[in-house]
């Protein structure tokens, strides 16, 4: 049986993106150094809060602010962390012919509340294309906790054995594996397509 619902994680199968390209324009708008933003966003845990939904877009910055010191424009810095996204091209055909084809589809990713609303107001794709938006920070949980897959699943009003589910992370794929998800690691539009078409998935692709 070919699966009642298909999640897509966003970063690097949707969308491609560069954290090296966020911490570079922070450190442009906040007058610092890279590595020095690099640290402070990445080297600790405060993205990972970000994207856990622990903290706020405000308290992002605050916290950016007091760790570093400077005080950058919140608007500014925001859209220089966010900034760093650019379309798989070739995956926007297949989600256009799998919604086309009467698929249920959806996205299951870990991102921030900024990341999230940045990339929703740029690419019209994740506005139309899907059905259901898994998000950790609205969950207030993260691949590879399996708290995310349950929330998925209950969202998609499936049972995970009916959900079909890619990501570029191995960890996570396995994780989603473990919750009963049929996943697979993705490594390229055309090794996704033949993976749906072995699971019966109907595409005019």
């Amino acid at each position: 049986m070919p699966p009642k619902f298909i999640y897509f994680d966003m970063g690097n199968v949707l969308l491609c993106f560069d954290h090296r390209r966020a911490a570079r324009q922070m450190a442009e708008v906040a007058g610092m150094n890279e590595a020095e933003v690099w640290q402070i966003v990445f080297g600790d845990d405060l993205q990972r809060r970000f994207e856990c939904g622990e903290i706020t877009p405000r308290e992002f910055h605050d916290e950016f602010c007091a760790l570093s010191g400077k005080q950058p424009d919140f608007d500014a810095l925001e859209r220089a962390g966010s900034d760093i996204f650019w379309p798989n091209v070739s995956m926007f055909s297949v989600i256009n012919q799998l919604r086309s084809a009467g698929n249920r589809i959806g996205v299951l990713s870990n991102t921030c509340r900024s990341h999230w609303e940045y990339c929703f107001a740029q690419f019209r794709l994740l506005q139309t294309g899907f059905e259901k938006h898994a998000l950790s920070f609205e969950i207030g949980a993260m691949k590879p906790d399996a708290a995310i897959y349950r929330a998925a699943a209950e969202m998609a009003g499936v049972e995970p054995a009916e959900i079909f589910f890619t990501d570029d992370t191995a960890g996570h794929v396995e994780a989603a594996r473990a919750a009963g998800f049929d996943a697979v690691l993705f490594t390229g539009t055309r090794q996704l397509v033949d993976a749906l078409r072995q699971r019966g998935v109907k595409m005019n692709y």
